[in-house]
């Protein structure tokens, strides 16, 4: 190995780190208590280096926010790849979107709530972002039918999914209802 490719495998450590202690922190504390000088205490660098791989706090959100969404991506096709049928398949992914959700409130907010400095529903959307739709897309697209557009329907779909989290979280819906909320979601695209 060069010292050329340690040096990139040290910095691409070294920005893991970063973001992994970015999460932590801001999972246990909330994301007002992320800043750098607190990153770089518990990472053990100095604030230079940190931003060296970061320019502040919103490009750290941002990273948070990728990683998330591919983990989100992630949860969701697993999910829906054990449903069998369409009202299955829908149900499946709106509990793994809701869990993904109250199991990583931070990372939530990261990728949907804060300004990390990302593109959405634009061309320079990240990569990691557009899967986190397609994710949604590929279980909700067939259920669209011919009546209204696949896209248009998974914005739809998934705005009542965020809708659901956000207020759940906010304690303006109560948690126990979450359930029957879900239900009457997947009954009424079952109608179309």
């Amino acid at each position: 190995m060069s010292v050329q490719e340690r040096k990139q495998r040290e910095r691409a450590e070294r920005e893991r780190l970063i973001v992994a202690t970015a999460r932590e922190l801001a999972e246990q504390q909330g994301w007002e208590a992320v800043t750098t000088r607190r990153l770089a205490e518990r990472i053990e660098y100095s604030q230079p280096v940190l931003y060296s791989h970061f320019r502040g706090k919103r490009e750290i959100i941002g990273a948070v926010a990728l990683e998330g969404a591919t983990e989100l991506a992630a949860a969701v096709r697993a999910a829906a790849s054990r449903a069998n049928g369409s009202r299955e398949r829908v149900a499946a992914l709106a509990h793994a979107y809701l869990d993904f959700a109250e199991r990583h409130p931070a990372v939530y907010d990261a990728i949907f709530q804060l300004d990390g400095g990302l593109a959405y529903a634009q061309e320079d959307t990240p990569e990691q972002l557009k899967d986190a739709f397609s994710a949604l897309l590929e279980s909700l697209g067939d259920v669209a039918g011919n009546v209204v557009h696949p896209g248009l329907f998974t914005e739809v779909f998934w705005a009542a999914l965020h809708g659901v989290a956000t207020l759940t979280r906010a304690r303006r819906l109560p948690p126990e209802d979450t359930e029957r909320r879900v239900e009457l979601l997947v009954d009424r695209l079952a109608e179309l």
